[in-house]
This record gives structure tokens, C-alpha cells and sequence, in this order.
């Protein structure tokens, strides 16, 4: 029988001046969590390992390549779950993604998503940021179990589709985990906005890890890392600055909502759905 409570850290890292950096510092964190948390599962930000303007040269092999190996090492070694944020993967045919894996507790990738949806936007008097012009897009939905609970992955402004959050919870998530880099334009509007909203919609909860935020990096990053539950409630929220921010994750909310509000089996699906190709 599956245990309702899980242990949740997420880890909001600073951006330093290089890859071996980033990942020794995420690592330090990771163990700095097990110490004084215990978790069952950490989590790490959007190209923890790279930011946000470096893809080609701190591209990578997954599982190989050095970052991947120390996330097994680390998840081995503290024996747990670690979503590992995200690192610009070297794909096929030198194809660069946007990519997240996941690590089991006896140190095996058991899952990999590529973001879906990249972050392609120009703001008037804004923003103007086009991962299109780097990166390729993945075509894969990602499902990982931890100790019987199914947690979807999705990545930064994946979390603007509903219907991708919607598919998970016909697949029967009751988390869905984002590593993100929101922006200052965007953070401030939507940040918190869409996690309650993905939560409220699906009744599941959802959990953003986002890097700390730099002022002088070329990207500044919004931070405000999160776990909202499944009734749209903010259970825990970094600032903006380098945190970790634990949680005890309580699953049984998840059956409380889908039960007192019970619009999953009230939808009229003689009239529409949503489906997955």
C-alpha cells in the first residue's frame, strides 16, 4: 500500500561562473538537504547546471556525460529521487534539448523529458527570448512512481498548456513536477497564478523549482520556487534568493479534492475531451 506522505525538498540554486561549479554547488545542497530534511525526493532548478545562455557549450550525453553521472552518484549515495532539474542534452544528430532526469535511489536514470514546448516569446518593451533558435522540442510525455504515486514532468512553459497537465491526470498523476525559469516580466504576472491554476484544474499538486535570482546574469530569473496543493493552496514558497524549501507532501488531499469536487467524472465527454495523439 502506498504511504500518503512524502518528504519534499526543492533546492533553488544560484547560478555560478561554470558547469563544474553549478553541479558541486547543487551537490552540496542535495546533501545539506538529506541532512536536515530527510526527503524521499529533491528537486532541482531549470539548467541548474548551465543557465540560461550556454546550451551549446555545456551540452551534454545523457546518462554519460558528467553531470548525469554525479545526479547517480548523489541520488545513490543519499539514496533518493532526484529530478535534476534540467541541462542542455546533446541529442541526436548534434540536436540540442532542454532536459530533465530523473534518478532513482540505487542510482539509475529511470525517466528523461524533454521539454515539449520551448519558450519562443517577444514582448514589446520586454522580453525577447527564442529557444527555438537553439533547441529542439520533445514529443515525449514523462510519468515516473515513487513509493506508488505517479508524478508527471513537465518543463518551465510547459506549464502554460493545460492540456499536457490534463493528460497526466487522465493518466492518473497526482503530482506534477516543473522544474522552470520564469522571467521578471512573466514571473511577477503568472508565476504563482499558473501553478494554482494547474492544481485547481486537476486537483493534483504541483511543484516548481526555479534557479535563485542573479540581477546581473543576462537572464534574471523570477525564483519563488513552489508547492501548491490540490486545492489550489500554496503549501510552501521560496523568496528569491538561494533556498531550500521542504515540505511533507500529503497525498491523501489529492483524493479529498477529486472527492468533494468531483469534476473529473462530471465531464461531458459525449460533448469534448482531451486525448493524446
Amino acid at each position: 500500500m502506498a504511504s500518503k506522505i512524502m518528504r519534499l525538498a526543492l533546492l533553488q540554486l544560484k547560478g555560478l561562473k561554470d558547469k563544474i561549479a553549478n553541479v558541486s554547488n547543487a551537490l552540496s545542497k542535495i546533501e545539506a538537504a538529506v541532512k536536515e530534511h530527510e526527503p524521499r525526493l529533491i528537486t532541482l532548478p531549470e539548467y541548474f547546471n548551465a543557465g540560461t545562455m550556454n546550451f551549446r557549450k555545456y551540452a551534454e550525453r545523457i546518462p554519460d556525460g558528467y553531470t548525469s553521472q554525479q545526479l547517480s552518484k548523489a541520488a545513490l549515495d543519499h539514496q533518493v529521487y532526484i529530478v535534476g532539474g534540467t541541462i542542455p542534452e546533446l541529442g541526436e544528430n548534434e540536436s540540442i534539448y532542454n532536459t530533465c532526469t530523473v534518478w532513482g535511489p540505487n542510482g539509475d536514470l529511470i525517466a528523461k523529458h524533454r521539454k515539449m514546448h520551448l519558450f519562443d516569446i517577444d514582448i514589446k518593451g520586454g522580453i525577447r527570448y527564442k529557444e527555438s533558435e537553439t533547441l529542439s522540442a520533445g514529443n515525449d510525455f514523462t510519468t515516473i512512481e515513487v513509493d506508488g504515486h505517479k508524478i508527471g514532468i513537465g518543463i518551465c512553459y510547459d506549464i502554460r498548456f493545460e492540456e499536457m497537465a490534463r493528460l497526466y491526470r487522465n493518466d492518473g498523476c497526482e503530482m506534477i513536477i516543473y522544474p522552470a525559469a520564469f522571467n521578471m516580466t512573466t514571473g511577477p504576472l503568472h508565476w504563482e497564478l499558473l501553478q494554482r491554476a494547474r492544481a485547481n484544474d486537476n486537483q493534483l499538486f504541483v511543484v516548481t523549482t526555479s534557479p535563485a535570482r542573479d540581477t546581473t546574469a543576462a537572464y534574471v530569473a523570477y525564483g519563488h520556487s513552489m508547492i501548491v496543493d490540490p486545492w489550489a493552496k500554496v503549501l510552501k514558497a521560496a523568496d528569491e534568493g538561494e533556498q531550500i524549501v521542504a515540505a511533507e507532501i500529503d497525498f491523501s488531499l489529492v483524493e479529498q479534492a477529486r472527492q468533494q469536487i468531483p469534476v473529473f467524472s462530471q465531464r461531458r465527454l459525449d460533448l469534448y475531451s482531451t486525448e493524446r495523439k
